[in-house]
Order: structure tokens, then C-alpha cells, then sequence
């Protein structure tokens, strides 16, 4: 079984969850929030197939350590998806090196992030590791009949699969122009 990690797995990203469950991934999933978490399992086709990871990433001792854990119980992690909050600096750099010292093969990371995000400078700030494939992919908002509105919970996940299952380096869900019409 491959095994996949996911950060914010429980919340926005949680459809995007089940699915790798049902393409037949272990799923770690690093969430806080134990009820979602709960939910997260009891909806799932195979709630065995997911591993909570309750950790919070902006501990960096406690996250390596279970990170290095998640390996070693589920074997090597080969796609990962990151949303991760401002707050988590060093979270996606101490991922990437634990994954890469732990892998043989390629791994492909997904970094989710925010609709004014610069891609060009999150890129520079992300030291990709050999091995890894990086991809960004930008939540963006919808125009509809002249209003704009955020992206649902389902529009993100659904996105992300399309961008997984494409494997595009950069994929932006919904749209970010024009920036003064974002809701």
C-alpha cells in the first residue's frame, strides 16, 4: 500500500483525504483537532487506511519524531499534501528532509497555498530536497453572474485531485484575477 501524507487533512482538505484512501494510500494525516479527526475516520471507506498524526507542526522536535514514526509504521512517504498556516515556517522543510532521507524513490509534494501568495517567492523559501517533486497549487475564488465568492471545501479538494491526478507543476483552483473582484 503507498502511503500519503496530509496536512490540514481533517478540515478543507478532508475530501481530497478520502480519495487517496480510496486509491488505495495509507494516509497519515497531521491534524489537532481530535472530533474532526473522528469524523475524518468514521466517514472513511477504509478507516483503517488512515493514520492520525496529532501533532502540531510549529513543534519541530515533535513533529521530525513523528514524521520518522509515520515512516517507519507505513513505510515510505511518496506524495504528500501541505496546507500549511504562516505560523509553520520550518514544518514543510523538516518534512521534506525527513521524507528524503527516508525515500529510495521520488516523492511528490503538493504545497497548497493562499490566494495572495507570491508563487515565485514560496518557491525560493522551500529548499526542495533531492527526490522530491514539488508542486504548488494556489486557491483562488469564483466569479459567478458578477460576484465573487471563496472556494468550497469541495471545489479545493476536487482541485487538488485534478492536480494530483494531472501532476501539474502549478494549478491554481478557481481563479486570482482579477485580484480587486476577490470576495
Amino acid at each position: 500500500m503507498k502511503h500519503a501524507l496530509v496536512i490540514g487533512g481533517t478540515g478543507m482538505l478532508s475530501g481530497a483525504t478520502h480519495w487517496l484512501v480510496r486509491q488505495n494510500y495509507r494516509v497519515s494525516v497531521i491534524a489537532r483537532n481530535q472530533n474532526r479527526m473522528k469524523k475524518l475516520i468514521d466517514q472513511s471507506e477504509n478507516p483503517s487506511a488512515i493514520t492520525p498524526v496529532f501533532v502540531d507542526y510549529c513543534n519541530e522536535t515533535d513533529l521530525h519524531r513523528e514524521i520518522n514514526r509515520i515512516i517507519h509504521e507505513n513505510g515510505e512517504i511518496k506524495l504528500v499534501v501541505a496546507w500549511i498556516h504562516s505560523i509553520g515556517k520550518n514544518t514543510l522543510p523538516i518534512i521534506a528532509e525527513v521524507i528524503s532521507k527516508n525515500s529510495k524513490d521520488k516523492w511528490r509534494l503538493f504545497h497548497v497555498l493562499g490566494s495572495s501568495t507570491d508563487l515565485k517567492k514560496a518557491v525560493r523559501d522551500v529548499e526542495i530536497p533531492a527526490g522530491c517533486q514539488y508542486r504548488q497549487i494556489q486557491l483562488g475564488f469564483v466569479i459567478e453572474n458578477n460576484f465573487s465568492r471563496w472556494l468550497t471545501h469541495k471545489e479545493i479538494s476536487d482541485g487538488i485531485i485534478e492536480c494530483i491526478q494531472k501532476d501539474l507543476p502549478l494549478h491554481i483552483i478557481g481563479t486570482v484575477w482579477p485580484w480587486e473582484l476577490r470576495p
